[in-house]
């Protein structure tokens, strides 16, 4: 492999493993952005994934399976908000029984639409890749097309950060979920409705979860399988962590985290003249995870009111 096709397949491999992880990581930042700590990305995830596979297998519908997956993370985003807005329950309790319940939900309606399988058939119809027209003769247009053609889903990724980052900064719903993260009490008293912005920061946060699983069944993968998912809601709950809370800072750690895979699978690819266990090279991502955490979280400044319960009483 040349260096430029060795240099193509790396962009293109991390921007395609790092649209997952940005998509969940910006929903994870309108969550804690407005006060909520959303632990059960990966069971949102994990749902997303197979409601996306189931749907697209049963319809033949990738666009309308993709829907159905932001909505089904959104559901329990909203069973979330439920229990720690409205119940004050214990916002990291709350997200591991998620991590829970859906992947296991998700196996039974496998089970129960498959014919007892734990994955579903292979998906016919994917998402489609944009700009697959670029001349691949030389090496320079496949490096080109390496890079640039792409699942839709990644082209989506970016363009969810550039929106976060619009909306944070310059309107007055970023500003409101802002403060009701940082003072909910203050917020309320100039008439801010509290409870209303958080239940939709949690709703967007699963949303985009459902949509981040959603990438590996209608993308990546092509279908959905147990343990698809193996930790990817919690790399990208890092990943914002990593960011500062902020998108654009969210979204290179994402890439970092992605290229980390890319760099697994080109080392363990036969372009590579030396071999490496493959369990070694499958540790690499959780490896960069724990290593950035040790080093950055204590520069984080997470908003002030995150996992604080809040209530009507206790203005």
């Amino acid at each position: 492999m040349s260096f430029l096709i060795t240099i193509g397949f790396l962009i293109g491999s991390t921007l395609m493993y790092s649209s997952p992880l940005i998509l969940v990581a910006i929903g994870a930042l309108f969550s804690e952005k407005s006060g909520i700590i959303n632990i059960g990305l990966e069971g949102m995830m994990y749902f997303g994934c197979f409601s996306a596979a189931a749907v697209a297998v049963i319809t033949g519908n990738p666009w309308l399976a993709l829907v159905i997956a932001a909505l089904s993370g959104g559901v329990f985003g909203l069973l979330h908000g439920y229990a720690c807005i409205m119940r004050n329950a214990n916002q990291v309790v709350s997200g591991i029984a998620i991590n829970f319940l859906a992947p296991g939900l998700a196996l039974y309606l496998s089970r129960l639409l498959f014919d007892g399988a734990t994955m579903t058939p292979t998906i016919a119809n994917k998402l489609p890749k944009l700009f697959t027209g670029i001349d691949s003769k030389t090496e320079f247009g496949e490096l080109l097309n390496l890079i640039f053609s792409q699942y839709v889903v990644v082209y989506l990724a970016f363009a969810v950060v550039i929106i976060t980052i619009i909306i944070m900064n310059r309107t007055k719903l970023g500003l409101r979920i802002k403060a009701v993260g940082e003072h909910p009490i203050a917020a309320a008293t100039v008439g801010i409705n509290v409870l209303r912005i958080r239940f939709f920061s949690v709703f967007i946060s699963g949303a985009l979860a459902g949509i981040g699983g959603a990438c590996f069944s209608l993308a990546i993968v092509s279908n959905f399988r147990q343990g698809l998912i193996s930790g990817q809601g919690y790399i990208a709950l890092a990943a914002m962590i990593f960011g500062r809370w902020k998108p654009k800072s969210t979204m290179f750690a994402c890439l970092l985290f992605g290229f980390t895979k890319s760099l697994q699978i080109f080392i363990g690819g036969p372009s590579v003249p030396f071999e490496i266990s493959v369990d070694i090279l499958s540790l690499l991502p959780y490896v960069v995870t724990i290593a950035v955490l040790v080093l950055f979280a204590k520069e984080s400044a997470a908003p002030k009111a995150i996992g604080k319960p809040y209530n009507l009483d206790s203005r």
